[in-house]
Parts: structure tokens; C-alpha cells; sequence
């Protein structure tokens, strides 16, 4: 029997949808001459493809297209399956969704008021970021989204089997299309490509998901036995927002520049303002009868006269055709206001004429006015439910549809400075020394003064000139419309207080600050700790920050325009740098210890911390389900406030199905909601992990750093993982590496966890644990046995476990040594690969020593889904070798010949990723 039949016979259901996609595959291959690709096609080819007698770029593309159609399987699979269970078992059947996170909450004897109450203060933001992860084009994720939809729609029992061949033929339309559009960039996208991108889960999911998303909670309300009166009526529902770093993330991208980010800034405004026409459109409809307008109260008849008269000419016609309609033709007035117009190509573009509105407040506040009318006319329902769905809607996406997050170096801003400095004072510029307690004298004295360095930006270097720009940029768009559209200036790299200081006399260079008694920071300044010595660093740095005047008034500042009980910091966390500085335990730790000691901080100063999560798409980044890393963080470190990245494949993955969409906000609302409300509580069983995970994350994080200045490693890394392949591939419009040298240092966390997850290696997700685990045992066997009681009670040790062993499971021992295989010094193959095989069987061993049962009696689903993609990728593994193995010697070879094998090879990246699911 073969490993599908087996699937078929254990899991059922997704693994015959992937048995009949892949059967329509065959066929489309078959009708398009391709009789020999179609041979050897996974899983149900009727040839081993081992026996290719040539594995050309169509039969990479070929293991491509069928993982993905995998991936399609296994996720409407995990929809059906979901809706099934809460059929069946109620709504309380899934961890993490609102039913199951209140009863939790009723359990703990929360009573209901203090829930609902709880809302004005609970937030997420996802932020969609640009990160070269997602190797996919947009043209075949739209192909594949729409044959997701099909497959859907043959859950539908009502319909024929005339009109299921008819889905079938038009399911294999859509996979020809798939099998001829080239599935990887041939050039890099631009910033402009990668926005256009995300702007499409802007407009086109997340508008559609927002409603459904707050109907589950009134679901999970009802079913727990509570009154949604107050949460409807009310609007009283968690707030959701969006932010993104395209366009505004600088950070070793010299192609984002301050044009870069303006346009994004208005690219994003049109698009809010398609978004929320639309919305005030089927607001319209809803109002669609007849009422007088003569009938509406007087405050709503001098509203409507004023938007008469602030409208202009085009009223007469809007008039004209509702005027038997006041409640419709108000809404009408509305759009009206929207600074939108059809410009010659037919297309919309801004019109920001006078009378119309300069910011999402006022229309807030027409809408605000509008329900009220509405209640005194006794249409409650309409107010209650379409009103207010319209307000929530516009508190979302605003007029700005998601925050834009710069980000930038903080050795950048530390050039900057210097730059400007030197320009403006060259002969004490040269005395000045720009470090230590010399530097922070210096900002010290640069805060308490108000005179900028120089006004002719003319003549500055590159640093300077680009900071300043983009400054005054900013500066500029709040001015004239609102600070909402702008997220934070994040620094990367914090290493020091000065690090923050240095962007305040920056942005004072721009215009961008106030003096009222001291300096004031219009824009919020948020430090990103990502190394381990960062981390450990983090609270003392954000003590003696916070210990300034300046920080303190700005903070403020800040809370008072953006409406806040509390004066609140962000405070941005990197999973992905400390995972590759320290390895997966020390990373783990570090980042749980920062965030508790941080925390502490912050009430110190009586200022609420806001954690921004940056996370990636795979283990070694921080990815895992977001319910259980909830559940996870330290007691006392959620606000209410959360706030984390989005990367690559996993946004395609989380948000691309419309259902699926709503699953994993509802996870990151609930989740968030659930553990907020806990960690107002005392902690119960405060288990006393911080002696165990410090021997842990620094034991881990030896075995790890040792590993890494092994003097053959760097040398076994470029030979034994693709990353030089990776390297040239046009994923994303950032560089791979943040200057271009060729160090560890410099190699961005992305491609380095990509490359060992191409050759299966997946060390930065498991390495060093084994290690410390074993010399816990044999020397602190009272630790151990300590650990061992902990995993089934402690989330957090649970959480970084259970992550552990998901990646094992992915790992190969036998792909190790088949790409170990390309090094070609026999010493440094031996040495690290070694060193490698070593560790990963005493990780082995001692995880499934710990977890007690095997995997495929603890997680079935996972199990057998890996060991039916094991199957196909030995296939991908062995051509890719052979292929790297044959580019690397012909690099003197004609520039067709490389171009042709280096396409052949970055099919073969594509192919992987989409069996793994992840790249970086």
C-alpha cells in the first residue's frame, strides 16, 4: 500500500481531495504532451522518479505544483474539519477560539461585566512585512487561491455530478494555467510589487474577515450564556488594526528611499479610501427606504444642510436621485466628502479638494451622528448592527489602511549624526568622539537645544541626507493629515540608550519634534533588541532611557493624540537574530527573561509596555501556533496591546482563504483577550522555571556558539547548504546580506534559517539542545527530573519543546549526509557534519525520552503529513545535490549554459519550500 493509500485510510478526507487533485494534474500534463513528467509524478506516478532518464526544469516544476496542491489539500481539510468538530462538539471543541477562551475565563471565575469591560484595552496588529521569504509569484497565488475556491465549493452536496464535472474541468483550467505561468520571479520585485502585494490582503480578505471575525465573538458570547446587547449596541468589540513595513522598512534596503516611502504612504491612502467607499456603499443600501427628510431630527437637518454646502456642485444629482431617502442620501454625502475622483485612465486617484475630509475622526463622528439619528427613529437594528459595523470598520482601516512602520539600522543613525555634525562644525566636528559617555554628554546636550545643525541639506553624505529626508517627509504627512497612518521609527541593532537619543536630534533636525519645556518626539521611538547580549542588556538600557524628560514628555505626548489611559512604550523583540546569535533554547529564554525584567521597568515608571513580536514564518523564527505562544509569555508581560509581524509564505498561508483568515485573527483576539485578563491575575503555581531555563539557555547557547566558531563550519556551511543558490534568487527586493560582505555577521537571519531548511539540516531549531539536555541528566539529575514534571503543566517549556520536536521531525539524518556530501575538504565534511549527526541523534533521543510517547501516537495528522512529503522530497533532495554539485563547477561555463542551470536550481529551492511549507 502506498503512503497516500495510507493516509487515505487514517486521515481520510483531505488525502482523497489530494489523490483527485493530483489526478487532474496528470491529465492536464498528459493533454499538454508531457507523458513523461506525468510518469513520475509523486505519489501516484506510475514510475519511480529516480529513473528519470533527465530531471529537467519541468519536472522541478512539476514536485512544485504537487506540494502546493498538497498544502491546498491539507488546509481545506483543516477548515471541513474545524467546522465538523464545532458542529458536533459545540463551539467549545477548539483551543484558542472565543467559546473555549471565555468558558476558560467563567472557570477562573471572571465574571462577565469584567470581560466585556476588558475590551477597551485589548488590541492586535498584524503587520505585514516584505521579508524575502515568500518565493511564489502574485499571478500564481492568485491562480492558487482560486483553485482553493473550487476545491471548496465541491463541499457543496446540492450540487449534480453535471455540475461537478463542470468544477472538475475548471479545476484543471486553472492547474494548466498553473503549469505554464513561470512560478518564480526572473527579476527582483520592487518595493512597489511587494506593496501591491499586500495591499491585496488589505482590500480584498481583511475588509470582508473583519465583520465575520466580530460575529464569531457574538456567537461565542451567546453560547456562553451571556447578553450581546451591550457588545452590539455598544460597539464594544476588540479593536483590530493593521500596519506594514513595505515601503517604510530601511533597515539594509539602500532601495527604500523617501520617494519610496512617500508613494507608499499614498498608495496606501487611495487604497483606503477604495476600501472605505465600498463599505460606506453597502452602508448605503442598508438605508435604502423611504423616509422624508423633513422627518429627521434637527440636528441631522443641519448636518445635512452643512454637507450640502461643504460638498458643492455634485450635491444636486445625489439629491436628485434619493431624495425620498434621507437616511440613504446622507450616507450618500458621505462618500461624497471622500478626497476620491475617476481620473482620465478610469482609474481612482486622490482629489483632496477643499470640503472634503482631512481625516477618519470626522467621518467618524458623521457616522457617530448618523446612528444617533437612526435610534431616535426607531430603526435600532439598522443603527446597532450596519452603523455600527461601519464605524468599527473605519476604526480599523482608517484613512491610512495600515500603519507604516520605519525601521532602520541604528548604526545608520549613528552616521547620520556624525554626518551632520561634521557638515556643520567641521573644525570641532574632529574632536567630538562618538562613543560611550563622550556621545551621551553630547545628546544630552543636544536635547536641551532647540537650533537645528544646519538648514542646506544640500551638500550632506548619504546617510544624513537620506534620514533627513525621510524625517521631513514624515513630518510632513502627519501635518497635513494625521498621525495614524504612521506606525513607529524602529531601531534595529539597540544596543544603547544613546541609540534612541540619537533619532530624537534627528527628527529635531526634520521638524519633527515640539519643544514645551523640553524636546518632544512627535513620532514613537521603539528600540528592536535582537541579539542574546542585546536581550540580557534590554532593561537597564530602557532604565536609563526612560530616566530622561525628554522620553517621559514625549511618551505623553503620544498618549494623549492617540487617546490611551496610560502613557505606554513599545517595545520590539527579534526572534529570528537571537535565534541565529544563540540558538533555538537560548533565543527561547532570553526573550521570555527580557520581556518579564522589561516589564518590571515599565512599572517602575508607571509606563505600560506594548511587546511587538517580530516573528517569522518557520520554528527557528519564532513561528508556532499562536494561541499556545500566547499562552506562553511570561505572567504579567501582556497589556492588552499585541502586536507582531507577519512574513513571507506564512501571510499566504494565515490570511490567503477568507475562512481561514478569520481562524487565525480569531486566535491572535481570543488568544490575546484569554491571556491578558489571566495575567491580571495572581499567577497560579508560579512554577520557578528560572533556574532550570538559565542553565538551559546558556548551556544551549555554548554548545551553539561553539559550533559556530568551529574554524571548518563557515566553510561546511556555503558548501552544504544552497545558500549561494538562495543568494541569486529574486525573492525579494531586500539584499540577502545587510552590506554584502561574506560573514556570519552580516548574512540576514532569513536566508541562513532558508538554507539549513533546504538540506534538512534544520540546526538553528534544534542544535545545542541535545547537549544541554544529556549534561542536565547525568550532572544535575534533580534539574531533570524538575523538567520532566514541568513539560505537561508549564506552557512555556511545553511551547519551546513542542517546537523543538516538530522540527526534528522534519529533520533527515540520511539528507544531512547527502548534501554534507558537496564539501568537497574531506576534514572540515568530517569534522562539523559530525558534529551535526551527533547532536541531532542525542536530540532524538532524549526529546522522546522526555515526551514519552512517539510522535505518531502524540501528533498523527503531523506525522503521517511528513512522512508522505519525505517520500517525494528524497526525489527533489538527490537532483538538487546533483544539479549544485554540476553549477558550482561550471561557474567558467557560458552565461546560457549557468543561466539555464541556475533556473533549473532556483525551481528546485521552489519545490522544496512548498513541501516544507516554510523558507525562512
Amino acid at each position: 500500500m502506498s503512503n497516500l493509500q495510507i493516509l487515505i485510510k487514517e486521515l481520510g478526507k483531505p488525502y482523497s481531495d489530494l489523490k483527485f487533485l493530483l489526478t487532474c494534474f496528470r491529465e492536464v500534463l498528459i493533454e499538454n504532451g508531457e507523458n513523461e513528467v506525468a510518469a513520475v509524478m509523486p505519489w501516484i506516478g506510475d514510475e519511480n522518479s529516480q529513473n528519470a532518464g533527465h530531471f529537467s526544469q519541468k519536472h522541478f516544476n512539476m514536485y512544485s505544483v504537487c506540494f502546493q496542491l498538497l498544502n491546498l489539500a491539507e488546509t481545506n481539510g483543516a477548515v471541513q474539519q474545524r467546522r465538523k468538530t464545532e458542529e458536533v462538539n459545540s463551539l467549545l471543541a477548539t483551543n484558542g477560539l472565543w467559546a473555549n477562551s471565555i468558558n476558560l475565563l467563567k472557570e477562573k471565575g471572571i465574571a462577565e461585566e469584567k470581560i466585556l469591560e476588558s475590551f477597551d484595552n485589548i488590541s492586535i496588529q498584524p503587520v505585514l512585512t516584505a521579508h524575502p521569504t515568500e518565493a511564489k509569484r502574485p499571478v500564481i497565488l492568485k491562480k492558487y487561491r482560486e483553485l482553493y475556491l473550487l476545491l471548496v465549493k465541491r463541499e457543496n452536496s446540492m450540487y449534480n455530478s453535471y455540475e461537478l464535472q463542470e468544477n472538475r474541468e475548471e479545476m484543471k483550467r486553472v492547474i494548466s494555467s498553473i503549469w505554464h505561468i513561470d512560478e518564480f520571479y526572473m527579476e527582483k520585485p520592487t518595493v512597489e510589487n511587494e506593496l501591491d502585494n499586500a495591499i491585496h490582503y488589505f482590500v480584498n480578505v481583511f475588509p470582508e474577515v473583519v465583520p465575520l471575525l466580530n460575529r464569531r465573538l457574538v456567537q461565542a458570547w451567546e453560547f456562553s450564556g451571556f447578553d450581546s446587547t451591550q457588545l452590539i449596541q455598544n460597539n464594544h468589540f476588540p479593536r483590530l488594526k493593521f500596519g506594514t513595513w513595505i515601503g517604510g522598512d530601511r533597515d539594509g534596503h539602500p532601495l527604500v528611499t523617501a520617494e519610496v516611502t512617500q508613494k507608499a504612504l499614498h498608495k496606501l491612502r487611495l487604497n483606503a479610501f477604495i476600501t472605505v467607499k465600498n463599505e460606506l456603499n453597502r452602508l448605503s443600501d442598508d438605508l435604502s427606504f423611504y423616509f422624508e427628510i423633513s422627518d429627521l431630527p434637527e440636528f441631522m437637518i443641519n448636518r445635512f444642510k452643512e454637507l450640502v454646502a461643504e460638498t458643492g456642485n455634485k450635491t444636486k444629482k445625489i439629491i436628485s436621485a434619493s431624495k425620498n431617502e434621507a437616511f440613504k442620501l446622507i450616507v450618500q454625502l458621505f462618500i461624497n466628502k471622500l478626497p476620491l475622483n475617476i481620473g482620465n485612465s478610469q482609474l481612482f486617484e486622490l482629489d483632496e479638494k477643499k470640503g472634503t475630509y482631512d481625516n477618519s475622526k470626522q467621518l467618524l463622528e458623521d457616522l457617530e451622528l448618523l446612528k444617533r439619528a437612526l435610534l431616535e427613529a426607531n430603526y435600532n437594528d439598522i443603527a446597532h448592527q450596519s452603523v455600527n459595523r461601519s464605524i468599527y470598520f473605519i476604526q480599523s482601516f482608517g484613512f491610512h489602511l495600515a500603519e507604516l512602520d520605519i525601521r532602520q539600522n541604528s548604526r545608520y543613525y549613528h552616521l547620520a549624526l556624525q554626518q551632520l555634525v561634521e557638515k556643520s562644525d567641521p573644525f570641532n566636528a574632529k574632536d567630538t568622539e562618538w562613543t560611550g559617555e563622550a556621545k551621551k554628554a553630547f545628546l544630552e546636550k543636544e536635547l536641551r537645544s532647540a537650533r537645528p545643525f544646519t538648514h542646506d541639506y544640500s551638500q550632506l553624505d548619504t546617510e544624513s541626507k537620506n534620514t533627513i529626508e525621510c524625517f521631513q517627509l514624515l513630518n510632513n504627512h502627519i501635518s497635513k493629515y494625521a498621525h495614524y497612518s504612521i506606525g513607529s521609527l524602529i531601531i534595529s541593532m539597540t544596543q544603547s540608550a544613546s541609540d534612541l537619543l540619537t533619532v530624537y536630534i534627528l527628527a529635531r533636525e526634520a521638524g519633527l519634534t515640539l519643544f514645551r519645556d523640553t524636546m518632544i518626539v512627535k513620532l514613537h521611538v521603539v528600540p528592536l533588541f535582537e541579539t542574546i547580549q542585546d536581550l540580557i542588556d534590554s532593561p537597564a538600557i530602557l532604565d536609563e532611557y526612560f530616566s530622561y524628560p525628554e522620553v517621559q514628555n514625549s511618551l505623553e505626548y503620544q498618549r494623549k493624540a492617540q487617546n490611551l489611559p496610560v502613557k505606554t512604550q513599545e517595545i520590539m523583540i527579534g526572534y529570528s537574530d537571537s535565534n541565529k546569535d544563540g540558538g533555538i533554547l537560548a533565543s527561547a529564554w532570553f526573550l521570555y527573561k527580557a520581556q518579564k525584567e522589561i516589564t518590571e521597568v515599565g512599572k517602575k515608571y508607571g509606563i505600560d509596555i506594548k511587546f511587538f513580536h517580530g516573528k517569522g514564518g518557520s520554528i527557528s523564527r519564532g513561528a508556532g501556533p499562536i494561541h499556545w505562544f500566547l499562552r506562553s509569555l511570561p505572567h504579567g508581560t501582556l497589556s492588552g496591546n499585541f502586536k507582531i509581524t507577519e512574513q513571507g509564505e506564512s501571510i499566504e498561508k494565515k490570511f490567503a482563504n477568507k475562512i481561514n483568515a478569520v481562524y487565525n485573527l480569531e486566535l491572535m483576539m481570543s488568544g490575546n483577550a484569554l491571556n491578558t485578563l489571566l495575567h491580571k491575575m495572581p499567577e497560579e503555581d508560579g512554577d520557578d522555571i528560572a533556574e532550570i531555563m538559565e542553565f538551559m539557555g546558556q548551556e544551549s547557547f555554548n554548545t551553539y556558539t561553539e559550533l559556530l566558531q568551529n574554524q571548518h563550519f563557515l566553510d561546511f556551511y556555503q558548501e552544504a547548504t544552497p545558500i549561494d543558490v538562495i543568494e541569486q534568487s529574486k525573492i525579494g527586493s531586500r539584499p540577502a546580506r545587510r552590506t554584502g560582505k561574506r560573514s556570519f555577521s552580516d548574512l540576514r537571519a532569513i536566508p541562513w534559517v532558508f538554507s539549513w531548511g533546504q538540506s534538512r539540516y534544520h540546526i538553528t531549531s534544534w542544535y545545542g539542545v541535545g547537549s544541554t539536555l544529556e549534561k542536565m541528566k547525568k550532572e544535575y539529575p534533580d534539574k531533570y527530573l524538575k523538567l520532566k514534571k514541568l513539560i505537561p503543566k508549564n506552557q512555556f517549556i511545553r511551547y519551546v519543546l513542542t517546537n523543538v520536536d516538530t522540527s526534528l521531525a522534519s529533520t533527515d539524518k540520511d539528507i544531512m549526509q547527502l548534501y554534507g556530501g558537496l564539501v568537497k575538504d574531506e576534514e572540515t565534511r568530517s569534522e562539523v557534519l559530525n558534529l551535526l549527526l551527533q547532536e541531532f541523534e542525542k536530540t532524538q533521543q532524549i526529546m522522546n525520552e522526555l515526551l514519552g510517547r512517539p510522535m505518531q501516537e502524540r501528533r498523527k495528522s503531523h506525522y503521517y503529513s511528513t512522512q508522505l512529503r519525505a517520500e517525494a522530497l528524497n526525489t527533489l533532495h538527490n537532483y538538487q545535490v546533483h544539479y549544485i554539485n554540476k553549477w558550482r563547477g561550471q561557474q567558467d561555463a557560458n552565461a546560457d549554459e549557468n543561466k539555464e542551470m541556475l533556473n533549473q536550481l532556483l525551481l528546485s529551492v521552489n519545490a522544496i519550500a512548498n513541501a516544507m511549507g516554510t523558507t525562512g
